[in-house]
């Protein structure tokens, strides 16, 4: 019930988001040519706006889904909802002007600005409204399903809070069953323990519960038995959560094959759609960042091959997705013999390094090689920076969940980079955003980490 409801709410969401859209730039169609001063050029054919239309309905739906807008949550503020709305807008018209460049699609410039405003105005409004509307039925205690909640240990208050946290899907918990006597009588976040598990009978005959939901922790699963003997007998929905969540790591969750259910208790962001958009975003932007960096590409190697002997490139062995070793490029910044007495990592005033590779290195030029290894899929634009086999041994030792940042691909940036985890910073702490980044991973997060880059997020003390 919880996941057909989830899906009901969000395809609601969805249905009304493509009406604002609709509206939003039917409004900036008649703002533009009936409002405003008419370009020279007169009115465009209305088969051309009914395509880029057609475009936007597309796009932006997609735009906010990868802006988490489609998922519940309920610590998400009204600002921070309109924040995300804002984020979403910008980013489907970017998307928007792109394959409009590519499929050379006409639209005016002036009733693109003025969608993005309508657009907006007309998306917070409509999902501020319903969140009020619903505020307003969820205090009136208008169409709730009432819940039995079996377990009223660590599991079940897990559950409870959970529900809590989701108020807007109508659900709400009557009571709990206990198998521990002294407890029944007592509150649980205000919740009644109602009785012990075996007199689920009885309190269903006087308690109106629409669903039993089973959260009992894994010593307590004989007592599963008898009490599905006795469920079986009544039509009360019921659902089981398994004592698993504890062992859930990135990406976790129930998937579904064939029909069998499985508990995934670690996985990856990346897969099908996410995958796909992931894969196109690198090879745009890293063409692109050759592109417009060949000339500084250029001058850093003709310094390097000036100012030392060897070779103007540097190969270096790394761990990418998956544990699979790749050789990532880089400007070499040290002296030939460098690692004759064997691998170790880079430090502050490092007399391994040329004069030219420690410029290099605090203004991270000696990394813009790597758009290549974008451009191959070796690598991602962002992502766990890569580290050497060598040390990674070591590393999964000492730190726990270290090899879950091999789930997705090594990046040129990443969230740790861009708040000053690099160098001989923590590689705790480095860990610690890899893996939110990897639980919270979409386009614009992807797009939020370049920017901070872009304006200086490499530029760090920590760089050498």
């Amino acid at each position: 019930m919880f996941g057909r409801f989830q899906r009901f709410y969000n395809s609601i969401k969805v249905a009304l988001d493509v009406c604002m859209l609709g509206l939003a730039f039917g409004l900036a169609y008649l703002t533009r040519f009936y409002l405003l001063p008419v370009p020279n050029k007169g009115i465009p054919a209305i088969e051309d706006s009914l395509v880029t239309l057609a475009m936007v309905l597309v796009i932006f739906p997609i735009a906010f889904r990868q802006a988490n807008l489609y998922t519940t949550n309920r610590a998400r503020s009204h600002v921070g909802e309109a924040f995300e709305v804002f984020k979403a807008v910008i980013l489907g018209t970017l998307v928007l002007v792109a394959l409009s460049f590519f499929t050379r699609e006409r639209y005016s410039r002036m009733t693109l600005l003025v969608f993005v405003v309508f657009a907006f105005i007309l998306v917070t409004g409509m999902r501020l409204s319903t969140r009020l509307a619903l505020s307003a039925l969820r205090r009136r205690g208008l169409d709730l399903r009432n819940i039995l909640l079996v377990g009223a240990g660590e599991l079940g208050r897990r559950v409870l809070e959970t529900i809590e946290e989701h108020r807007e899907l109508g659900f709400r918990v009557v009571g709990m069953l206990t198998r521990r006597p002294e407890k029944v009588g007592t509150l649980v976040k205000a919740v009644p323990v109602l009785g012990l598990i075996e007199e689920v009978g009885p309190i269903l005959d006087r308690t109106p519960v629409d669903q039993v939901v089973i959260a009992l922790p894994i010593e307590d699963q004989p007592l599963v038995k008898d009490l599905m003997e006795e469920l079986a007998q009544r039509t009360v929905d019921v659902k089981v959560v398994p004592d698993l969540y504890q062992y859930i790591t990135v990406c976790g969750g129930l998937e579904e094959f064939g029909g069998l259910p499985i508990i995934s208790l670690q996985g990856g962001p990346l897969h099908g759609w996410n995958l796909v958009a992931k894969r196109a975003f690198d090879l745009l932007f890293s063409l692109f960042a050759l592109v417009v960096m060949a000339p500084v590409m250029a001058a850093c190697a003709l310094l390097v091959k000036l100012t030392s002997r060897g070779p103007v490139l540097y190969r270096q062995e790394r761990m990418g997705m998956d544990g699979q070793t790749f050789h990532m490029l880089k400007f070499r910044t040290m002296r030939l013999g460098a690692e004759a007495g064997g691998a170790q990592m880079a430090t502050r005033g490092d007399d391994r390094a040329t004069a030219l590779g420690g410029l290099l290195r605090r203004l991270s030029l000696d990394e813009l090689p790597q758009f290549w290894n974008v451009l191959v899929g070796e690598m991602s634009l962002v992502g766990p920076r890569p580290e050497r086999p060598v040390f990674i041994e070591e590393f999964r030792r000492q730190i726990p969940r270290y090899h879950l940042r091999h789930k997705v691909k090594a990046g040129i940036t990443g969230w740790a980079q861009v708040h000053g985890l690099r160098g001989q910073t923590s590689i705790r702490k480095r860990i610690e955003y890899d893996l939110y980044y990897i639980e919270n991973w979409s386009l614009l997060l992807d797009l939020k980490i370049l920017i901070r880059t872009a304006l200086g997020g490499f530029l760090s003390k920590n760089a050498y």
